[in-house]
């Protein structure tokens, strides 16, 4: 593709690539879109049904910080790993 000087060019030029532009945007989404749902069709044979539109993510649930002693070490009962029953 050639290489085009924006800054030379008239603002009904620049309208006219815009709109070039977007026409070739909307034909690939198109296209694109179309791949996805022949996917999702082909998948959909393995079980679930395919969803056809996206849901709107589950919001998460808020982190709590870890409590910590007065030395800045974390507590053994809230540390993540075993406790001393389950290593031995």
């Amino acid at each position: 593709m050639a290489k085009s000087d924006l800054d030379s060019m008239s603002i009904e030029e620049l309208a006219v690539l815009r709109d070039h532009a977007n026409a070739k945007l909307l034909e690939k989404v198109a296209a694109r879109q179309l791949e996805l749902e022949a996917e999702m069709d082909r998948l959909s044979q393995y079980g679930k049904p395919a969803k056809k539109a996206l849901a709107a993510p589950a919001a998460a649930a808020p982190v709590k910080p870890k409590k910590t002693t007065d030395k800045g070490e974390k507590k053994s009962d809230e540390a993540g790993g075993p406790s001393v029953a389950e290593a031995a």
